[in-house]
């Protein structure tokens, strides 16, 4: 079968011919339709990722597919089952091989390109804004990278939250993505100083950040008493260093949030998130962003739209 995979970091991640894989005890094989791309996948191709495993290795994080056989003593999800998954890797290939617990049964009025985006994107804005941050309805939620796979999630999931969102993203045509998503306010990153800006709006209660660098800095000096300030990512490749003074004199609280570790010590956690996730997309509260579809063959485009922020919303790879 095809693979997009990654031989070494020394050279770019290359389609190749690979052996289709059977499942292990506790494993479904899936006919991969749809595959979702995170900036994460592109750190992975440099090997610069928290979990990057040792090449060769298949790229792609999340998926949606039919299962096509089971593993011993695996009785669900069944053969036929239209499924999504998180699993970290090996979703850029026509079959994947993946643990049945997480395996996630999809709706039937869910197209698989937006269940293969869905649940990383979705999931980390929604645990981070519940879990983490207790986002609160009239509070005032600032997004950064606002246009972006998980930013605009974000928006979207804070204004169903019932809070105040103020968006942060570059150009005219992504603030709209970003208006569109719900958001109340919007700021070009490009516009002049963003501290300024957002006490004007009279500061922010939670920051969601996926950025770093300079933008983390403003977001940090124009938060109220209070304030959740929840760290998502360096998108900017700047990781902020934190001025302490700042977090003593206005009680301001500083998260780290990293979804997917939430596999290793609470998985409940995610399944319950998603389960929630699932339900507001079936009533029409969510309406998912899919900036791009793309075929395997031109997986390294997807990739690439990733690093130079030409995308909003997700990025789908179709098998």
């Amino acid at each position: 079968m095809r693979a997009f995979q990654i031989q070494n970091f020394d050279t770019p991640p290359a389609l190749v011919d690979i052996t289709e894989p059977t499942p292990g005890a506790g494993e479904v094989a899936v006919k991969i339709t749809a595959c979702g791309l995170n900036f994460a996948d592109m750190l992975m191709s440099k090997g610069t990722y928290q979990d990057t495993p040792e090449p060769p290795f298949t790229l792609g994080m999340e998926i949606c597919g039919t299962v096509i056989a089971q593993g011993a003593g695996v009785t669900s999800p069944a053969i036929g089952d239209r499924i999504a998954v998180f699993g970290g890797r090996g979703g850029l290939a026509q079959v994947g091989t993946y643990p049945a617990a997480l395996c996630r049964k999809v709706p039937d009025a869910m197209p698989d390109t937006i269940a293969a985006g869905f649940q990383v994107a979705y999931g980390t804005s929604h645990l981070a804004l519940t879990r983490r941050a207790h986002l609160q309805p009239g509070e005032t939620l600032l997004v950064l990278g606002a246009a972006g796979g998980v930013g605009l999630t974000a928006v979207e999931i804070g204004k169903a939250m019932g809070a105040r969102v103020i968006a942060v993203a570059r150009g005219a045509d992504k603030l709209k993505v970003a208006q569109d998503a719900g958001a109340d306010h919007l700021i070009d990153s490009d516009s002049g100083d963003l501290k300024s800006q957002l006490r004007a709006l009279g500061g922010v209660d939670v920051v969601y950040d996926p950025v770093g660098g300079d933008a983390f800095k403003a977001a940090l000096s124009a938060c109220n008493r209070e304030a959740r300030v929840i760290v998502i990512g360096f998108a900017s490749g700047d990781v902020p260093q934190i001025p302490a003074n700042i977090l003593l004199v206005k009680n301001i609280t500083v998260i780290g949030f990293y979804w997917g570790g939430y596999l290793q010590f609470q998985p409940d956690a995610l399944t319950d998130s998603l389960a929630t996730l699932m339900d507001w997309y079936a009533t029409g509260k969510l309406r998912p962003h899919v900036s791009h579809t793309l075929p395997l063959d031109d997986a390294a485009t997807g990739l690439d739209l990733l690093a130079t922020r030409k995308a909003t919303g997700k990025i789908v790879i179709t098998l």
